[in-house]
């Protein structure tokens, strides 16, 4: 079984407010992250209101509180009854992958993300950019559209997601540039996202320094599982080096599709779980590894659901 975190994006009002209405870990997890963080985090999971939930320093934490409840609630029926392969997750899901593999604690892990998710906005502010989705097959490589449009400033592919969805990030006409070249090299489509900043690309440089310094201050452990790296697609299984993918992430791509079927090859067959709001990693893991099984596990009945199969 392998263990996965969601990233920003599948957040939502009610996140987990079943969990903790049902289960004493989980609202543990979501007391402890309010007094880890100073206010009442818990509420806005809960209630919303969704564009706050939605601002980046929010959103980070929040998703890492929601995995963290649902690891809590079913960590020892796992422990005792599956065989855990491993972990990951996507962007800042590595994080809540590395607290659940006992590398973080969960006070660490929520203020480093929430710090996180404060540098990636505020450099977002200062410097502005764009990611956009682009679906489809394409004629052109995306490393080669964002080559040539770049004459127009810095673009790049920041998530690998599947074979036919990469998201780009950049400069804004950069972004734009790239965009129209991959619609008439064959794209389906070219959406912009609704974000604060050029995530995963060179523009999040100046957060570094920062982060390095978050990333420094929080207790480490040796993680008691491998998480898989966005920025290698490997198994990372000690804390330095762990501490350096996750600095490199920052202004690196999420090789999401290369993660994926470096887990498949190694596990042939296994099952993914994805902690935490919705079904988007599942959906990636379906068209990535058709061998493997998926499960979600992010409210009451997925809960009752994941245990009832062990």
């Amino acid at each position: 079984m392998i263990l996965l975190f969601p990233g920003q994006g599948s957040q939502k009002p009610g996140m987990a407010k079943d969990l903790a209405d049902a289960f004493p870990a989980a609202r543990e997890v979501f007391a402890r992250v309010d007094e880890a963080l100073g206010e009442k985090l818990s509420t806005l999971c809960f209630e919303g209101p969704a564009d706050e939930l939605t601002k980046t320093h929010n959103a980070q934490p929040a998703l890492l509180a929601h995995g963290a409840a649902v690891w809590a609630v079913v960590r020892e029926s796992l422990a005792k009854r599956a065989q855990l392969q491993g972990g990951a997750g996507h962007s800042l899901g590595e994080f809540s992958a590395y607290h659940a593999a006992g590398a973080l604690s969960l006070e660490d892990a929520v203020r480093l993300v929430r710090r996180r998710g404060e540098l990636m906005y505020e450099t977002g502010v200062a410097t502005p950019g764009a990611m956009a989705a682009i679906l489809g097959t394409l004629q052109r490589s995306i490393e080669e559209i964002c080559a040539e449009a770049s004459s127009n400033g810095i673009v790049v592919p920041a998530n690998y997601n599947n074979t036919e969805q990469v998201v780009i990030s950049g400069e804004v006409a950069a972004v734009e540039a790239a965009m129209e070249l991959a619609k008439a090299a064959g794209a389906k489509r070219a959406l912009r996202l609704q974000v604060s900043g050029a995530f995963h690309s060179p523009l999040m440089a100046p957060a570094a320094d920062g982060l390095g310094v978050a990333l420094d201050a929080a207790l480490w452990s040796e993680p008691s599982m491998p998480v898989w790296s966005n920025v290698t697609a490997q198994a990372v299984n000690d804390a330095v080096t762990a501490r350096a993918l996750l600095l490199r992430q920052l202004t690196s791509p999420v090789r999401w599709v290369d993660l994926v079927r470096d887990i498949a090859a190694r596990f042939p067959g296994t099952t993914f779980v994805e902690m935490g709001p919705g079904a988007v990693l599942t959906g990636l893991v379906k068209r990535l590894a058709p061998d493997c099984q998926t499960m979600t596990c992010g409210t009451v009945p997925e809960v009752e659901s994941l245990l009832a199969s062990l």
